[in-house]
């Protein structure tokens, strides 16, 4: 784990097990778990809390001070999950006092030149292709896979098991399940592909693609498209995910595709 030719600042938690490449920066109240892996010329700052078997590869930097003028100085986090991947360049800043903490979660994949702004929460299994920048309080949701150079607006919400075109513009939620593309991004169909790939069944992704006919293909607006599957569709864990999603939606849900 030893590496003369690295920085690391003697109040670090490191793994035993951690291997560190030349040239690293670990600062002080940094925590690394068991079996990762820290590239050469990474720079991993104070409050940067990394899991198990993650790997990090030249060039990252993670818990950078929040790129917002709002900061004091306060003490904040940015938390890695187990068997995490961050390419090369990535950028992950820690949270302010608005939330606490960044998070990053469980099996993730976050490419090249990606960034991940304060405060902002990605779940499990999510994959981040390359030089996708994630504004300040976001909130990416298991499962979803985010297409390369997309731009995330801040305090938006994407859904689980969504998959977005690269190079799209997302300045509206994204409800589960959904594919989104086009410029502006708008709905074009449900992940029938990638629920598949995880387990969903044929009745449960035909109930998910009926949900999003009424929403938008019934020419009804948003309010009364829900009641109506209220009334009319079964109830199930995913329906009623979907409708509390939108419902709680603050910046208002993506269009359909016209």
């Amino acid at each position: 784990m030893k590496q003369p030719l690295a920085y690391i600042h003697p109040g670090a938690k490191i793994a035993p097990s951690v291997v560190i490449d030349p040239f690293v920066t670990i600062e002080n109240n940094v925590e690394i778990g068991e079996g990762t892996r820290i590239g050469s010329n990474v720079t991993i700052m104070e409050g940067a809390r990394i899991g198990k078997n993650c790997t990090i590869f030249p060039g990252a930097v993670i818990s950078g001070t929040p790129q917002d003028l709002k900061f004091q100085g306060e003490e904040s986090l940015a938390i890695i999950g187990d068997n995490t991947t961050i390419r090369e360049c990535v950028t992950i800043n820690r949270g302010t006092a608005s939330k606490g903490k960044t998070v990053v979660g469980n099996n993730c994949l976050i490419m090249a030149y990606s960034h991940v702004a304060h405060d902002s929460f990605v779940g499990n299994n999510v994959i981040i292709s390359n030089a996708t920048q994630i504004a300040g309080e976001v909130i990416v949701d298991d499962f979803a896979v985010i297409g390369g150079g997309t731009l995330v607006h801040q305090f938006s919400h994407i859904g689980p098991h969504v998959m977005i075109q690269g190079g799209a513009l997302i300045n509206k939620d994204i409800p589960p399940y959904v594919k989104a593309a086009r410029e502006p991004i708008a709905y074009t169909g449900v992940n029938s592909i990638g629920l598949r790939r995880r387990n969903f069944s044929n009745e449960q992704i035909r109930e998910i693609q009926e949900f999003y006919r009424y929403l938008y293909l019934s020419g009804l607006n948003v309010t009364d498209a829900l009641e109506r599957i209220e009334a009319e569709l079964p109830a199930t864990k995913e329906r009623d995910e979907m409708i509390m999603f939108i419902r709680n939606s603050k910046r208002g849900i993506i269009r359909g595709y016209v």
